[in-house]
């Protein structure tokens, strides 16, 4: 990156370029039961964030931001040579891939905004994630977690069974837990829960797009189903039983959506060509 910060990067597959981008907390590794699957069509670029996984995590909470993490992204694409991409955003990586169309269309050439929002999530307090910003940089990771563990503002039917059915996933959260940055994680508290509503500026999106949620995420059902009557022509597709992580909740509806949109896409430029 330009600042010198490192970002672990898995590149697989073969076709089209298509970037995905994980949320607040994650790791390249939340997509990782899908890509062999999408690399028989696509060229899947799958990136740990700065302060996320395997990648480095700056002291400083200047490094962090969404426009920083667009960046990275874009950068992430250069470096493996795509001029033009597709680009899957979850949650924060949604709210990431959303300065990207707004900033750089020319570069998107298909969207698929998943689980998140076109402005702060709602139902959350700034104060209170300004709040819980301070004890993260005051008193780190160790007083902040039973925090989080007690609001639970994320778990659903669908995320309890889950962890119920898939014993090892609590492993790969604590995995991802260990791995933030307390920085990383302070800095963009702050600024999901300040940032700007762009639903407005997301009517001049014109590259075709998916908006997909799960039904049971309500969270981000309304500010999915805004985003989807605000980009022209965008098709929305809720996934049953699943909450705010489908790809692991109810994955063969999730991949059938999300394959299916991309590879559409495909189908129509080939007719045009036939």
């Amino acid at each position: 990156m330009d600042d010198e910060v490192g970002l672990e990067v898995e590149v697989a597959g073969d076709g089209p370029a298509l970037v995905l981008v994980h949320g607040f907390g994650g790791a390249k590794e939340d997509f990782a039961d899908h890509v062999e699957a999408l690399g028989d069509h696509f060229r899947v670029v799958t990136f740990d964030l700065r302060g996320h996984g395997a990648s480095d995590g700056p002291d400083d909470t200047h490094a962090y931001s969404l426009d920083r993490f667009a960046a990275d992204t874009v950068a992430v694409a250069d470096a493996a040579g795509f001029d033009r991409f597709r680009l899957l955003g979850h949650s924060m990586g949604g709210m990431a891939a959303r300065r990207i169309v707004l900033g750089s269309p020319e570069r998107v050439e298909a969207l698929v905004l998943m689980d998140t929002s076109a402005g702060a999530p709602p139902g959350i307090d700034p104060d209170v994630a300004d709040l819980g910003a301070g004890i993260a940089l005051e008193q780190g990771k160790q007083a902040l977690k039973p925090l989080l563990d007690e609001v639970a503002a994320l778990e659903t039917p669908a995320y309890r069974r889950l962890v119920h059915d898939r014993p090892a996933y609590k492993d790969f959260e604590a995995y991802k837990w260990e791995s933030i940055s307390i920085e990383m994680w302070a800095a963009m508290a702050h600024e999901l829960t300040h940032q700007p509503d762009e639903l407005a500026a997301m009517a001049g999106v014109r590259c075709p797009t998916l908006v997909t949620v799960g039904e049971l995420d309500e969270q981000f059902l309304q500010p999915s189903r805004d985003l989807a009557a605000t980009i022209p022509g965008a098709r929305y597709v809720e996934i049953p039983d699943a909450g705010h992580s489908p790809q692991f909740e109810n994955p063969t509806v999730w991949f059938d959506a999300v394959d299916g949109f991309l590879r559409e896409l495909d189908a129509v430029e080939a007719a045009k060509h036939a």
